[in-house]
């Protein structure tokens, strides 16, 4: 059982972490991947310091936070004031190409190979390197996107168009009122995309990137079976392969303990019940793995972008 699992640090010298890891990616018959904030952290999406200080220091000086995360929390006395936030911070955290490389050098590691893709990173960074939007499952949302705030209709929106409107047309950090969203159904306020609470939108995309993902575990481990329905569209299911014996690498990167059900606890899980599974987990300061795997376990306590550009 989960409970009764404590993560135990694997203390390994990191050149021979490096080598083994290396050999699972060459080797491993699927590759797993799950995603976490430490990822686009090392690909430079930094909510704080320098880049905050270069779009935000007037919002600093009026309202008196010191980095994008708070900002996003801020009680803005008027919605042309949120919106004039909200419009600066998706652009840069969604529209700017601000990727160091870090996410290009994954996808070249792995786009060989049979790999899948499960993140709660809203930043659409997978794409943008070249990842198939098919083998991408985004379960948090997407800063890209709007949805109803209520909502009353489950269907998200592309707000490219609009945040650059807002951005173009802001003055003294506020929009002009005509560019509030509103949903087009109710006429309701729009928000983003992003799971906080019980109104967040589980779109068609959503659920065909969840079914994709199911589809992509039934097909090379013993986990979920037959799948219970087709995905609608063009999607990564295509019925399920003989799989026993398959070497499976579940790659966690930059994977904290915020939101672990969604990434830590199921690989873990799956690992454990996969005789030839293995975990694989980079991420500084929190790199570690229960005791139950820990011999099928490779942990890096190394910065992801040093050890994707430089290490593999």
């Amino acid at each position: 059982m989960l409970a009764k699992w404590k993560p135990t640090d694997v203390k390994a010298d990191y050149k021979v972490e490096i080598n083994r890891l290396k050999e699972e990616i060459q080797n491993a018959d699927a590759i797993v991947i799950g995603a976490g904030a430490g990822l686009s952290t090392a690909a430079g999406f930094t909510y704080s310091g320098e880049r905050f200080e270069r779009f935000f220091s007037d919002f600093e000086a009026k309202y008196g936070f010191h980095d994008m995360y708070s900002g996003g929390f801020y009680p803005f006395p008027t919605p042309e004031e949120q919106w004039a936030y909200w419009s600066r911070f998706i652009y840069c955290n969604r529209y700017m190409n601000v990727d160091n490389g870090t996410y290009k050098c994954l996808f070249e590691l792995v786009k060989g190979k049979e790999y899948f893709v499960i993140t709660t990173n809203v930043d659409h960074q997978f794409q943008k390197a070249g990842f198939d939007k098919n083998r991408l499952f985004y379960t948090q949302g997407d800063y890209g996107l709007f949805q109803c705030s209520e909502p009353c209709h489950a269907q998200t929106y592309d707000n490219e168009e609009i945040i650059k409107d807002m951005i173009e047309f802001q003055e003294n950090m506020k929009i002009p009122t005509e560019l509030i969203p509103r949903c087009p159904k109710c006429g309701k306020p729009m928000s983003m995309n992003l799971r906080s609470d019980d109104t967040f939108v589980e779109d068609e995309g959503w659920h065909n990137a969840a079914l994709n993902y199911e589809c992509f575990l039934g097909e090379h481990m013993d986990v979920f079976g037959e799948p219970t329905e087709e995905p609608h569209g063009s999607g990564y299911c295509k019925g399920l392969k003989e799989h026993d014996g398959q070497h499976i690498l579940f790659l966690e990167l930059g994977v904290g303990m915020n939101t672990p059900g969604i990434i830590k606890f199921p690989f873990w899980k799956m690992t454990a019940k996969n005789e030839n599974a293995v975990y694989a987990c980079v991420n500084y300061g929190q790199a570690y793995a229960p005791d139950e795997i820990a011999d099928r376990a490779i942990c890096i306590d190394r910065d992801i972008k040093e050890v994707l550009q430089n290490g593999i």
